[in-house]
């Protein structure tokens, strides 16, 4: 116990598990199933709650609550029902993350390298990839899947079982229903498409020649005036394959839900 920082405040489960160097803030609550990987930081007023694993190099900060049960009418828990948290990532101020659900497959997963800004929420059953942000008061419902270094904008709400393609960015206040493509912009109350986010894919070192690629699938896809159906068919004939184009071909096929339009 020498390596820990725990406050004298704090509460700690006997059974919690905890790892060299967990730092624990005033006040904060950690309850017995949860598990602290190396490293830690708790801030004060903090509670860790259920079956929840957190990574090594997480700061969560003051207030957040972690783990408690998802916000729904009568939900049903055996204790297997569980929240995954990966590695260094930086959960802010306020920020509420709940565990799947029974009906859900059980599980909420949180990658590696995200960045929760204060009163985000993050609701049952969702998957967060690598490197996501999610800005301030940004709500994501049941089911929502994120893909790696999406961005969400502050105080955008998102709809059960909506997916958010890799490399998009959301801008702030707006309404999502529908599937998010990768690599685009998207904005507004009524979720349009304003173009691919080159700024992003440059960022992630995609080559020119990539983005000019996904430049042309987007072209076709929302601005030609085609049935979705009709833009793909043109994208695979026109458009020289490349894992991205490939990936956002495969992504629009695949929505449930219906995607975002131009």
């Amino acid at each position: 116990m020498e390596d820990l920082n725990i406050h004298k405040t704090a509460v700690v489960h006997p059974s919690a598990k905890l790892s060299p160097g967990v730092s624990i803030g005033p006040y904060s609550i950690i309850e017995g199933d949860v598990a602290l990987g190396d490293n830690v930081r708790i801030g004060s007023h903090c509670v860790i709650m259920g079956q929840t694993t957190i990574g090594r190099n997480c700061s969560i900060f003051t207030g957040a609550v972690i783990g408690s049960p998802p916000q729904i009418k009568n939900p049903k828990s055996n204790g297997n029902v569980y929240l995954s948290i990966g590695e260094n990532n930086v959960i802010r101020e306020y920020v509420t993350i709940n565990p799947g659900t029974i009906e859900g497959g059980g599980k909420t997963l949180v990658g590696n390298n995200n960045l929760l800004m204060a009163y985000c929420h993050i609701a049952h059953d969702c998957i967060i990839g690598n490197n996501c942000v999610m800005a301030n008061a940004a709500t994501l419902a049941g089911h929502v899947i994120l893909e790696d270094n999406a961005v969400v904008g502050g105080l955008t709400g998102v709809h059960q079982f909506v997916r958010l393609g890799r490399l998009c960015m959301v801008g702030g206040m707006s309404r999502i229903s529908q599937d998010v493509p990768p690599f685009s912009l998207c904005s507004g109350q009524d979720s349009k498409i304003y173009g691919i986010n080159k700024v992003g894919l440059r960022r992630s070192n995609v080559p020119p020649e990539t983005i000019e690629k996904v430049r042309k699938a987007f072209k076709l896809l929302f601005n030609s005036g085609l049935s979705r159906t009709h833009a793909i068919e043109r994208v695979e004939k026109e458009v020289e394959p490349c894992p991205e184009v490939e990936h956002l071909v495969f992504f629009i096929k695949t929505s449930k839900r219906g995607v975002c339009g131009g």
